[in-house]
């Protein structure tokens, strides 16, 4: 995108040159078409290779048990990236029918009246006006839609925040629950162990205390 911009740079500032006399206008500038050329020939090794490596997570996703949702996500990033690569490709094709446009109005003002030359000039500066509010236009787009896909993953991470923390406080309590209900069982068995021994205590003790038996009479003379 760096080179995309110094190319459109360079661009602008060649048609606001063009707007002067043309007894003062340089010659048209050799490396707009190379610039121009060069950039659609990076956006397609740009396409080829990110091609390459979504092919490669699409082969990735058939190893998984979620394909589809899997291939959903690639696809949904390829499209992205690859409609970043074509509005690319169209403000070059843009700027390569301006430049084209701008050379013949150059080549048929210098045959002009001198007003004629200033008419053309006039539209080549609202040409260019136009141009850079149109970049300005697409870039606050892609700012906008950037902010957009923040504040969902943000919204996202949120949720997902929430739901686990209702999670963990669910856990929370039937931990608790279950502890408590632990607890309560051993106090019941405590409680029953020395009822248990109690009893116990307390029949040992009426034996013990059981009167004697009665001794047989002595025999009479």
């Amino acid at each position: 995108m760096k080179k995309f911009a110094a190319a459109c740079f360079l661009a602008t500032v060649g048609m606001l040159a063009g707007a002067q006399p043309a007894a003062q206008q340089p010659a048209a500038p050799a490396e707009a078409p190379r610039s121009i050329d060069a950039e659609r020939a990076r956006i397609g090794a740009e396409r080829a290779r990110l091609e390459a490596g979504f092919l490669a997570e699409d082969a990735e996703c058939y190893k998984k048990f979620a394909v589809n949702s899997c291939l959903g996500k690639v696809n949904e990033r390829r499209r992205e990236v690859m409609g970043d690569l074509r509005r690319q490709e169209i403000l070059l094709n843009d700027e390569e029918r301006r430049n084209r446009g701008a050379e013949q109005i150059r080549k048929t003002e210098e045959k002009a009246s001198p007003e004629n030359q200033q008419e053309a000039a006039d539209r080549r500066a609202k040409a260019a006006a136009d141009y850079q509010s149109r970049l300005e236009r697409e870039k606050k787009k892609n700012e906008d839609r950037a902010a957009a896909k923040a504040g969902e993953q943000g919204n996202s991470d949120a949720s997902a925040a929430r739901l686990k923390g209702s999670q963990e406080k669910s856990q929370a309590r039937s931990d608790k629950k279950a502890t408590a209900a632990e607890e309560a069982k051993k106090f019941n068995d405590r409680v029953k162990e020395a009822q248990e021994r109690k009893a116990q205590h307390e029949s040992d003790r009426l034996k013990q205390t059981k009167p004697p038996a009665k001794s047989l009479p002595l025999p009479q003379d």
